[in-house]
């Protein structure tokens, strides 16, 4: 478990993961580990103190806030004598629920069955009484999980296989975009700090927002007009947790390219939570992975805002300090959203170029396509020549000089 974070905080978060997900909490407990068991985790007297508390309780389901192996868990389970889910099949199961898209769907499969493979034997264990005992190879229980597995691998290929394909379909969506093109605004944040209120509010869209961990798992996107005119696309995404599995973290590569694709990132904060700095923590250390990767750049900071958000949960935007570069808001309220608009304007500002444009007054479709695309800085209209110095993106610049009559 992450030491830097308070127990509180982390068995609160672990509440609301189960919660998200239907089930009843009737036990909760924080128990300190002097060392990790690799048989059970925790020690003999914790598991018994625990299973007198659980049975008492009437437990069907225990949630550990922690990653199990497969005897971790399988011991576990028998100590206690009902089913025992760690933090990743925890977090596959609430994606399991929550993804409505075709994408999403095959990515949790992948990230399910991925996690799966490696505790085949948990699966198997009724069988074991068929070997006549421990320590054999081969038998009716060995064959059913080999058998088992190339079945589950092979269902990984054909499913990394779709996910490809729909890669390239998302590749050319973006492609199509670009031709318009808008610039693309990505919120990204801990999972339950208001994005998807604050997408709703800033767009007018009905996406699902609720009070409750992961409540957007698929990207939605949705027109927004800046105080400048400028239109631009903005893109709610799924929310980031500590620990991310990195059976999901490979699974949902996807699903993140949305963020490396866009030319500001809104990181939006909970600046209520007592935990927002750790949150804060989370969602950059997942970004960096990404550009360890290669699939975000090293800058990435540099167009991003922080948005500190629920404002209204602490006094209003006065009350919060800012530093530059964020952002006080209410997505409840909107208390701040004009001010976050104007900010994402200076943003895309900031990466735009400056150029100028000499048109004849009848030139009327690519003075409007400047406006529309651009910021228009100057104009001056001569009886032979009108003649505009514009701010524009970098490939809207390299567009209207190549088409001489772009769309």
């Amino acid at each position: 478990m992450d030491i830097s974070r308070a127990s509180e905080a982390r068995l609160a978060e672990a509440v609301g993961l189960t919660a998200s997900i239907g089930l009843v909490i009737v036990h909760t407990a924080i128990l300190p580990l002097r060392a990790r068991r690799p048989a059970t985790l925790m020690g003999s007297g914790q598991i018994e103190a625990q299973g007198l508390a659980l049975k008492e309780a009437g437990v069907e389901v225990v949630v550990i806030d922690a990653q199990l192996s497969p005897v971790q868990q399988r011991n576990l389970e028998k100590a206690w004598a009902c089913k025992v889910i760690d933090r990743t099949g925890l977090i596959l199961d609430i994606f399991g629920e929550r993804a409505a898209t075709r994408e999403g769907s095959l990515q949790v499969e992948l990230a399910h069955l991925e996690y799966q493979r490696s505790r085949l034997v948990r699966s198997w264990t009724h069988l074991e009484r068929q070997r006549g005992g421990f320590g054999f190879l081969g038998g009716p229980g060995e064959t059913q999980i080999e058998a088992d597995r190339r079945l589950i691998g092979d269902r990984i290929v054909r499913l990394k296989r779709e996910l490809e394909q729909v890669r390239r379909t998302r590749g050319l969506h973006r492609t199509a975009r670009r031709r318009v093109p808008f610039p693309v605004v990505a919120l990204v944040g801990y999972t339950n700090a208001g994005k998807s209120t604050l997408f709703n509010t800033l767009t007018g869209a009905a996406v699902m927002a609720k009070d409750q961990l992961f409540a957007t798992l698929d990207p939605t996107m949705r027109g927004l007009r800046l105080p400048s005119g400028r239109q631009v696309i903005l893109s709610d995404t799924v929310g980031f947790i500590s620990e991310l599995p990195t059976e999901l973290v490979a699974a949902f590569r996807a699903t993140l390219e949305e963020v490396a694709e866009a030319d500001v990132i809104l990181h939006i904060r909970d600046a209520a939570h007592p935990d927002t700095a750790s949150q804060r923590s989370d969602v950059v250390e997942v970004l960096e992975g990404m550009v360890a990767a290669g699939q975000l750049d090293a800058d990435w900071q540099r167009r991003s805002i922080e948005v500190l958000n629920k404002a209204d949960l602490l006094g209003g935007v006065g009350e919060i300090p800012t530093r530059p570069g964020t952002i006080a808001v209410s997505a409840i309220t909107g208390e701040g959203l004009e001010a976050l608009k104007h900010a994402i304007d200076t943003r895309i500002a900031e990466g735009m170029q400056l150029a100028e444009y000499t048109l004849a007054p009848s030139d009327g479709q690519r003075l409007a396509w400047l406006y529309q695309h651009g910021e228009v800085v100057s104009r001056d209209d001569g009886e032979d020549a009108i003649r505009v110095t514009v701010r524009l993106l970098p490939a809207d610049r390299a567009r209207f000089d190549r088409d001489p009559s772009p769309p």
